[in-house]
């Protein structure tokens, strides 16, 4: 464990521990082990096939590009991927569990290890993996438009998923929060998981234990089906001082799995948790084990994109970016691909870097917008900063140009500084002669500025701003004014 998960915060005196249980719904075309397709959003029951509703007779077939997928995932975390897995049977019953059975990986995982490293605040954190595992995913229950019964709706049945499951690693929600964006990241950037919270194909599952300091672990609470940031780090923080207020009680914590509501922003135990003995998992006999090449993984890896991590450091190596700023560009593909195809094109790394992570951003969270579809492309940006650099514009100026182009009410940056007269002031005699009418004008200013008092200082220049109709450069109107007031 790294020193900075050894130093933890502590929550009224206790530790708290907390292990994840990601579900990542694999971007195939169809199911795992059948031909069914798996678009979200069809009618009830028309995405099942025979294997998915378990008709006797039926056998699975494995679907190639799951594998791949989970290949792509283990070489991305560091992982070992393993050269032989198998696909065991879990027992229990659900309506929505047609076979009675669900087919998952148990004792031979196919990713074994790894780790996700990322950034809380300016600490660097690393969560290590236990595994990642294929199953099938299981049907859905509906509730709401049944009087006194429950529709079963099976189009979910069988849909790929990569359990993703950590060591307990994690030390408080923050850091539980950024370890889940960090993770959501990664397979969004990799291509395997479209990371739509809202239709399940991102879901997680926080065991929460507390503990004082130096005590062997607590008993951990599942956490169920976390869509939201949001929630999870409520549901969280809600279960870390329930557990603490019933260990302060007297009262010993019983291991369950707990849902999170939202509207009244507590958990509640759902069932008693099961152990892997109350599943009694066994080698499913109708699939053989899984085995993989050397030369399948090294055909995978060849394809892979530059990972976000490796880019965010070629960022600052290259282009000289401080690390906070290569971080947050490369939140996802789009953007690192926006401020690269800007950047080389003006020459200002770090200028086009803080308009991304300001005026672009902001606006695209106003518009919750998307950086793929940003309507000032990469390399109007890029001549807008150029002209910031050489001059021709303020900073602020640039902003009125900004929204002219964000708006459609102009394309080209040049016409639109020309349009709206926003060229500086770069006529040195111009300048002077204002510089002479202010100081003349403000001769209190001059005598206390002379006198060692800065704002008055300031005071001028914005006179001299304001004289200029806020053409003048700012940092032209700073030196001439400090020569001519010696």
């Amino acid at each position: 464990m790294s020193k900075s998960q050894s130093m933890s915060l502590l929550v009224q005196g206790y530790e708290v521990v907390i292990g994840f249980e990601t579900h990542t719904q694999l971007a195939t075309q169809s199911k795992i082990f059948s031909r069914a397709p798996t678009a979200f959003g069809a009618e009830p029951n028309t995405q099942a096939s025979a294997v998915d509703l378990a008709l006797p007779g039926t056998l699975p077939v494995m679907n190639r590009e799951a594998v791949a997928l989970a290949i792509r995932l283990g070489l991305a975390l560091g992982s070992h991927i393993a050269e032989e897995s198998v696909f065991a049977r879990k027992n229990y019953f659900y309506p929505d569990l047609p076979k009675g059975y669900q087919i998952s990986q148990f004792e031979i995982p196919v990713v074994q290890g790894g780790e996700v490293s990322f950034f809380l605040g300016d600490d660097k954190k690393t969560v290590r993996l236990v595994r990642a595992h294929l199953e099938e995913d299981a049907g859905k229950s509906l509730h709401e438009d049944f009087i006194g019964q429950s529709g079963i709706d099976l189009n979910r049945a069988g849909t790929p998923l990569l359990e993703i499951v950590t060591e307990p690693d994690i030390r408080s929600s923050a850091e539980a929060v950024a370890y889940a964006k960090e993770l959501h990241k990664i397979v969004t950037w990799i291509g395997i998981c479209d990371g739509n919270m809202q239709e399940g194909s991102f879901r997680c599952d926080a065991n929460v234990s507390v503990r004082k300091p130096g005590e062997p672990l607590g008993t951990r609470r599942e956490i169920k089906n976390l869509n939201s940031f949001k929630f999870m780090q409520q549901a969280i923080d809600y279960e870390v001082r329930w557990q603490i207020d019933q260990i302060e009680d007297g009262h010993t914590i019983q291991q369950a799995t707990v849902l999170f509501d939202p509207d009244t922003g507590e958990t509640r135990a759902m069932r008693t948790k099961e152990d892997a003995a109350d599943y009694r998992y066994f080698p499913d006999p109708d699939l053989p084990p899984l085995v993989i090449s050397r030369d399948w993984v090294e055909q995978v890896r060849a394809a892979m994109p530059e990972l976000p991590r490796a880019m965010a450091e070629r960022l600052v190596r290259d282009y000289g970016l401080p690390e906070y700023d290569a971080t947050t560009l490369t939140q996802s593909p789009a953007m690192a691909a926006y401020f690269e195809s800007a950047a080389q094109a003006s020459g200002q790394a770090k200028l086009v870097s803080n308009w991304i992570m300001g005026e672009v951003s902001r606006r695209l969270n106003a518009d919750e917008g998307d950086i793929a579809r940003v309507p000032v492309s990469a390399a109007q940006l890029a001549a807008l900063v150029g002209r910031i650099a050489d001059g021709t514009v303020s900073n602020n100026a640039a902003k009125q140009v900004f929204d002219a182009l964000w708006t459609g009410e102009g394309s080209e940056v040049d016409a639109v500084i020309e349009a709206k007269g926003l060229k500086q002031m770069n006529d040195s005699a111009a300048l002077e002669k204002i510089l002479d009418e202010v100081m003349a004008a403000n001769a209190d200013n001059v005598a206390q500025f002379r006198a060692g008092k800065e704002k008055a200082f300031n005071a001028l220049v914005g006179q001299v701003m304001k004289a200029s109709k806020g053409k003048a450069n700012p940092q032209q109107v700073n030196e001439l004014l400090r020569q001519k007031l010696g």
